[in-house]
């Protein structure tokens, strides 16, 4: 018998979107760490050829994080491949004991979230979960640079006049479908823009969203688990409200961007690290960086994450005894980027 049909009661899941780097782990993170006793579990997907989510979430330290309570979708996005990987990872969900009070989806920056929304819609899925509510997680510094959203009438004159602009830019459709599917939407990193820019950031979203969202701006992910959970949106049953540029189509593609893994050895110094992946981030048009490497005669690894050049650092947990202390690295960036010239510019780190 399927699992699916032995359980009596229908749990809440929390979509959690938004484009790359925008802060969706950061936020997870600290959902757990504020946890209270509740079980929470996470479904993890993040585009690139290792979970790197899943790493870092395994160290934030936490009961609620536990690794049994993590499940990784490991075969791609997540909108693309919901009857392969969705499903199953549903009944193994299910198959925890005790069950979550509450599960938490994160998707890759690339992920559309209607189609996974749709997918708690099939008879299976519908009489077990429901969506109890699609976060959209907004980086406030990089839309306020106009680097990922841009003003929609200003595209139409471009596109108008400019016969190279024969379709949308897939970035900003990724991240405008985001947007439509939300029922709250973080305008993360408020810290770093001013009121102004807030404003103006909020005005550009309420035009593009045909109905009322409630905006919330949060430093470092930092938002009350009471105003993330509990959303009681039932999405599943609201699809028409959530319009997508996708609508009709059976999927989207990731042709425009490629993913690379890159394994370092121990560092001495975390700032030239960094200054190294800001040189790789600018020369190569990088749009993603996330991982961990070693410093050497530190007991705990060094996280690194960043988006374009602008990058952070901290340390996340011990190393663990007997853990191979290797780094690893995943870039993301467009589609043909240099990666012999990556991996050169990162051993000269370690030298």
């Amino acid at each position: 018998m399927n699992r699916l049909s032995k359980i009596p009661a229908k749990i809440p899941a929390t979509i959690v979107t938004g484009f790359l780097g925008a802060g969706k782990t950061t936020l997870i993170r600290h959902l757990l760490a504020s946890a209270k006793g509740h079980r929470i579990a996470l479904l993890i997907n993040e585009f690139g050829d290792i979970g790197i989510d899943a790493e870092i979430l395994n160290g934030c330290g936490d009961l609620a994080c536990g690794g049994e309570n993590i499940i990784e979708l490991a075969n791609g996005c997540i909108c693309c491949t919901v009857a392969e990987d969705f499903l199953p990872a549903m009944e193994k969900l299910l198959a925890l004991d005790p069950l979550p009070d509450h599960t938490v989806i994160e998707t890759s920056g690339l992920a559309l979230p209607k189609p996974l929304v749709k997918a708690f819609d099939w008879p299976a899925i519908r009489a077990r979960l429901t969506v109890d509510g699609v976060i959209a997680v907004v980086d406030g510094k990089a839309v306020a640079d106009g680097r990922f959203a841009e003003d929609p009438a200003r595209l139409a004159r471009q596109r108008a006049t400019d016969p190279s602009i024969a379709h949308d830019n897939p970035l900003e459709e990724v991240f405008e479908d985001q947007l439509l599917c939300a029922d709250l939407i973080v305008l993360n990193k408020a810290d770093l823009i001013d009121l102004d820019d807030q404003r103006h950031i909020a005005r550009d979203i309420a035009a593009r969203v045909p109905r009322a969202v409630k905006i919330v701006p949060a430093r470092e992910g930092k938002i009350d688990p009471a105003i993330l959970l509990g959303l009681d949106a039932a999405a599943e049953g609201d699809l028409a409200a959530r319009p997508s540029h996708h609508d009709g189509e059976i999927a989207h593609d990731h042709d425009d961007f490629a993913s690379a893994v890159f394994e370092t050895g121990p560092i001495d110094d975390p700032d030239a690290l960094l200054r190294q992946l800001a040189e790789i981030a600018v020369r190569h048009d990088v749009l993603r960086i996330k991982g961990f490497v070693e410093v050497r005669g530190k007991p705990a690894r060094l996280l690194v994450q960043g988006v374009g050049h602008r990058l952070q650092r901290s340390f996340d947990r011990p190393w663990c005894p007997g853990e191979p202390r290797l780094g690893r690295l995943v870039i993301i960036g467009q589609k043909g980027f240099d990666k012999v010239s990556i991996a050169n510019i990162l051993a000269r780190v370690g030298s």
